[in-house]
């Protein structure tokens, strides 16, 4: 049974070599699920952890290197199988998160084809845009432009039913106005969270630019840069442990992650999650209030120095 059960870790291991290339992927990974079919059960605590870590490694390489859907409904079926016969609480529930991102990765997929399809059975779904007719529809409008067109359209409406009233003495002012106050109410509903929730008065961080995070750049983990890391080193935004060949990107403050990883990361909280570095933005408003405060920072900075020398002055 050792015997067999080394030839099983042997062949794991050349798999798990094999996943690295493209054309070798989907086959490799049909024979990881074979031989977890066959032997998972039976095999010995040792065994049973060369198979997790096998597992784990494919969902790195799809999240890192070979993206296709194809590769993904391979990674999905291999996944489904090892979270149905793993034992152990916390490995199981990370093979239920890998289950998730693949069926995150193929619902994308069919989103963006349905998109696609939908866009080009649009004759007339296009809008003027500085004289020319576009393609796609026109993009929803911001919050701050939906408020004012409602608060303008609500006022002439009030303003013009005044005076409708003063002619005819009714004064039933119609139904209108009440709709659009009605509307107006629910659209500040979807406003006020974001600025209730940001009680220290800072406006809320947007997006990284998409022009910054694209001109990151992107290195291969070196046998070298792996043992100066140590054994241990894994990406801090997914945990997975890092591998030699593993696509790694680079922010401004040295610190690297997996660009896959790092994209939605940086969508959501635009800093390092080691040492919050912020990256530029593409809103003008926000880097224009950076800037400010900035400059306002250094004169408290100045203040504060001169209050200093001025008490040492007097002691």
């Amino acid at each position: 049974m050792a015997g067999s059960e080394e030839k099983i870790q042997l062949r794991l291991q050349e798999l798990q070599k094999q996943l690295a290339k493209k054309q070798m992927f989907e086959g490799s990974v049909s024979e990881i699920r074979s031989l977890l079919k066959q032997h998972y059960s039976s095999a010995s605590p040792n065994l049973r952890k060369t198979f997790y870590t096998v597992v784990c490694r494919v969902a790195t390489v799809l999240k890192t290197r070979h993206t296709s859907p194809g590769f993904w409904n391979a990674g999905l079926n291999l996944f489904q199988e090892a979270e149905q016969l793993a034992g152990d609480a916390s490995e199981r529930k990370h093979l239920q998160s890998c289950i998730a991102q693949a069926h995150d990765q193929l619902g994308e997929v069919q989103n963006r084809s349905e998109d696609s399809v939908s866009r080009e059975s649009r004759n007339n779904g296009g809008y003027l845009f500085e004289g020319h007719l576009t393609v796609d529809r026109e993009p929803p409008q911001p919050a701050w432009l939906v408020q004012s067109n409602l608060l303008t359209a609500a006022a002439a409406l009030l303003h013009g039913e005044s005076s409708a009233e003063q002619q005819t003495g009714s004064g039933d002012t119609g139904e209108g106005a009440a709709n659009l106050l009605h509307e107006l109410v629910n659209s500040l509903d979807d406003i006020l969270p974001e600025f209730l929730s940001n009680e220290s008065g800072a406006p809320r961080v947007p997006p990284a630019s998409k022009e910054v995070v694209a001109n990151l750049p992107i290195t291969k983990v070196a046998e070298e840069i792996l043992v100066k890391l140590g054994k241990d080193a894994v990406c801090s935004i997914c945990q997975e442990n890092l591998v030699v060949d593993d696509e790694m990107q680079e922010l401004p403050c040295k610190h690297m992650f997996h660009p896959p990883c790092l994209k939605p990361w940086l969508d959501e909280h635009n800093s390092c999650p080691i040492c919050r570095h912020e990256l530029r933005t593409d809103d003008h408003a926000y880097e224009s209030w950076k800037e400010r405060e900035k400059e306002a920072e250094e004169d408290r900075k100045g203040a504060a120095n001169a209050v200093r020398g001025g008490e040492y002055m007097y002691v």
